[in-house]
């Protein structure tokens, strides 16, 4: 499966964020903490330039929690300050406006220091499409400002956000980029919901979930789908075939509906109902250099 996917209004959404980054002082990088490689626009650096950014990891609650601290660290290693997210129940959200605030610091004192008034921190919020960002935002804002969904592309119109009296946020559409240049890059998009559903062969994405699952979280599949050892050693069609079987996904003549049992996956896994599941560590990108 080599999945591409790069609607017009992506290209649209990339030269306004160019423009409006003249508007900000700080940039807040959204990134799903499950993907924290390939939701990462390679083009980010080229985009943001010099602003002073923070790497925020949403959606924290739904990766593995070990797997979520090496993300930090790694981070950290870059020198870049990285906050852990659940933009559902608002966890992370207060360490953000700090650390927006505290990029501003420096900058703040210097007008203090000219008897200038303080300066409200304008900070813009850059992902690909599907990573939280709108629900980011109305958890920060106290209430519905942002439109949310979840199907990629919901975020049209530019909106600026008021936080509180020092922090002021401006969204942005959801972009990708025009070529994923690693296959697995696609995959792992597909899989948390930032491209489209329709344009996808659903049984085969969930093939590739299940082969992943079954290399490094099999008890988390075993345990969600009341399977034993033996039945996640056959072939794939047969153990999709099995969990389809378990769940009740059956058709005249008592064949399993395979189409349905492999939406049934999909909606499980990006439901975190499998568990907590990352997709990528900061040992993929060191097995990359």
């Amino acid at each position: 499966m080599n999945i591409q996917w790069y609607p017009g209004h992506m290209a649209k959404a990339k030269r306004k964020i160019l423009e409006d980054l003249k508007l900000v002082d700080i940039a807040i990088e959204l990134l799903d903490a499950r993907i924290p490689i390939s939701s990462r626009n390679p083009e980010i650096d080229q985009i943001v330039g010099n602003k002073k950014r923070l790497i925020v990891l949403n959606k924290s609650d739904m990766a593995d929690q070990s797997i979520n601290k090496q993300w930090v660290d790694y981070f950290k290693g870059e020198n870049t300050r990285c906050i852990l997210t659940d933009s559902i129940k608002g966890k992370g959200l207060k360490d953000v406006i700090n650390a927006a605030n505290s990029l501003m610091k420096e900058k703040n004192d210097k007008l203090r220091e000219k008897g200038l008034l303080f300066k409200t921190t304008r900070a813009l919020i850059i992902g690909i499409p599907n990573v939280g960002k709108s629900s980011f935002i109305n958890k920060l804002a106290g209430k519905a400002i942002a439109k949310t969904g979840d199907r990629p592309g919901v975020t049209k119109a530019k909106q600026w956000i008021k936080v509180s009296n020092e922090l002021e946020l401006l969204d942005t559409p959801g972009i990708l980029w025009p070529k994923f240049e690693d296959k697995r890059v696609g995959i792992n998009l597909a899989l948390t919901g930032a491209i489209r559903d329709e344009i996808l062969d659903l049984h085969e994405l969930v093939a590739m979930l299940l082969d992943f699952l079954i290399l490094k979280y099999p008890e988390k599949l075993l345990e969600r789908y009341k399977l034993n050892a033996e039945s996640i050693e056959g072939e794939m069609d047969q153990i999709i075939k099995e969990i389809g079987r378990k769940r009740g996904c059956i058709i005249s003549g008592g064949e399993i509906d395979l189409q349905r049992t492999s939406v049934m996956l999909l909606d499980e896994f990006r439901g975190s109902k499998i568990g907590q599941i990352s997709l990528e560590s900061p040992k993929d990108v060191l097995n990359k250099i």
